[in-house]
Order: C-alpha cells, then structure tokens, then sequence
C-alpha cells in the first residue's frame, strides 16, 4: 500500500540520504562539474521555524518519493505566503501509478492547511520523463522558463 504523509525533515534525514544520490544521479544537473553535498543544517534552521514542508511517499513503509518546499512569504509579495518547491521524487518503478498524483495531493493539503496561496513547481527539461501532464492534472500553469549556463572551470 501507498501512503503519502508529512514527516519531519531532520529526523528523516538518515533515510533519505540513500535515496538523494539515486535521484542526484537520474537528474541532476551538471553532475560531471558539481557534486551532490547538500546543506542539511539550511534545511534544518528552516524546518525550525516552519518553513519547510517534508512530504515522503512511503510502499509498506519504505521511502519511495519525497517532496521538499519553502513556504515562506514572497520576496516581491511580502502579502501572499507562498509554497516554492525544492525538489521531489518518484522512484522510476513508483510512477504512473498515481504515486505522484497521491505525493501532490498530500503537498496540497497540507500547503492549504497552512495557508498557503501561491504554489510553484517544476521539472528538468532534460530528464527522461518529465511531471507537466502531473502538474497540469492539478490545474498548474506553466508561468516561466529558467536558463542555466556552466561560468565555473
């Protein structure tokens, strides 16, 4: 059985370190410049105020997907508090069949029961499958494209 549910970050932090280079390794950008070393004590001075949202996609309580986001007020609208996804994940053998669908779910309600009013997400353009039709399915629309460009040696 799938479930989806909030879990606090840092506690779960030591089994969700297996799972990131899984997913660093499927999607991340630049990997041949820029190794994986996230800033877990960010996370964590984040969570401590609440403004960070941990949502994990478990089979029979084994981690299969995550989603991490900031809820915080807007930078440029300090009025509108504001979901900005981070990252998710959806183990390759737990997608198109409604893994994603039952993670967002969880996100939405939880972001709604928080207060939330804006939400942003996005995928990688050069991943081998990407969330749009996901998206889409919870009438998000596409408001923006960002570039990168390698500057570093």
């Amino acid at each position: 059985m799938i479930t989806a549910q909030i879990e606090n970050f840092m506690r779960g932090l030591g089994e969700l370190r297996p799972l990131l280079p899984v997913h660093y390794e499927e999607l991340g950008l630049n990997r041949d410049k820029v190794p994986l070393d996230p800033m877990f004590e960010v996370y964590g001075a984040r969570e401590a105020v609440g403004e960070l949202l941990y949502i994990t996609l478990r089979e029979d309580g084994r981690l299969v997907g995550y989603y991490i986001g900031f809820v915080a007020p807007g930078l440029h609208y300090r009025t509108c508090l504001t979901l900005t996804m981070d990252i998710f994940y959806v183990a390759p053998d737990h997608r198109g069949n409604g893994g994603g669908k039952l993670l967002f779910d969880a996100v939405r309600t939880e972001a709604l029961r928080r207060g939330v009013q804006r939400w942003f997400v996005g995928d990688k353009c050069h991943a081998s499958f990407h969330a749009e039709k996901l998206f889409e399915s919870f009438g998000f629309e596409k408001v923006e494209h960002h570039w990168s460009l390698w500057l570093g040696a």
